[in-house]
């Protein structure tokens, strides 16, 4: 968790995880499951519009976290998340109509208060500033996503519109030792990278029982970023997919820190939250 510091987890603020580094380039947030409304499976922050929760309470927790990074709710830009190497430019805040939304994982800008947010329930959210704080971008980092290249294509529409010197931060996510896979999601991640990568993107797979393999997407998404010339890189090294420690005694929905899908698939739940992470240039 090297560089990040834990602000207002369990406090009644809304949590979010905050880079010291870049915290006068860029506001930026991870957001995890604490601070919001909603309840259930949802507890509480869920952000997830993609979700089976009720949408006037998913709407209340994410004014709640473009609160917390002091933007106005209609300031928080989105794409419709897909698992692409697609990104694009975002120029205001999200439409009402969800359906409006552009198919893509990856966004930049150049507006100044205006939020990036991207949802995660185990995917890997990159937010990303320039050094002269002109640039900002964010992306949707799944094992597809990753694979077929949206980091790189984020970072290239960053540079298209004046980034230099690239500081890139990486969110929770889930981690190797959680990441079980089998061989044919090895195989497929290993035809769809880069060649240029492919011998280190085939180190991110280490031998587990029974012909699967453990992955490490965080590594994988480093070496994209150093392969595209980004080597300022933090990572808050936080795992979103572990149960609670059962020595509290709890196995509450608000004893998690993080949504996890595959944490949710294992318990058979019907549904599970997405968290956020905003990043904005200051107004």
């Amino acid at each position: 968790m090297t560089g990040f510091i834990m602000a207002g987890e369990k406090t009644g603020e809304v949590p979010h995880l905050v880079h010291q580094p870049t915290a006068r380039r860029a506001r930026h947030g991870f957001f995890g499951c604490a601070g919001g409304v909603s309840s259930g499976v949802y507890d509480s922050l869920n952000c997830g519009f993609g979700s089976d929760d009720d949408t006037a309470l998913v709407t209340q927790n994410r004014d709640r976290a473009a609160g917390a990074m002091g933007l106005r709710p209609d300031r928080l830009a989105a794409v419709w998340q897909v698992h692409s190497a697609d990104a694009v430019i975002a120029t205001g805040g999200a439409p009402s109509d969800r359906t409006q939304l552009a198919r893509a994982d990856g966004l930049v800008t150049t507006e100044r208060g205006l939020g990036l947010a991207i949802l995660t329930a185990d995917c890997l959210p990159l937010l990303m500033v320039d050094r002269d704080a002109v640039v900002i971008g964010a992306c949707h980092a799944g094992w597809r996503g990753a694979a077929d290249g949206i980091v790189t294509s984020t970072v290239t529409l960053m540079r298209d519109r004046g980034a230099r010197d690239i500081t890139a931060l990486i969110g929770p996510t889930i981690r190797q030792p959680s990441y079980q896979v089998g061989a044919d999601m090895r195989e497929a991640c290993l035809a769809a990278v880069e060649t240029g990568i492919r011998d280190a993107a085939a180190s991110c797979f280490i031998d587990d029982e029974n012909g699967r393999f453990r992955f490490d997407l965080p590594a994988l998404v480093r070496h994209q970023l150093v392969e595209a010339g980004v080597t300022d890189i933090a990572d808050c090294g936080q795992d979103t997919y572990p149960m609670p420690d059962h020595d509290s005694g709890s196995n509450d929905a608000d004893s998690f820190r993080f949504f996890s899908h595959r944490r949710a698939t294992h318990a058979a739940d019907a549904d599970c939250g997405r968290q956020i992470a905003v990043i904005a240039l200051a107004d």
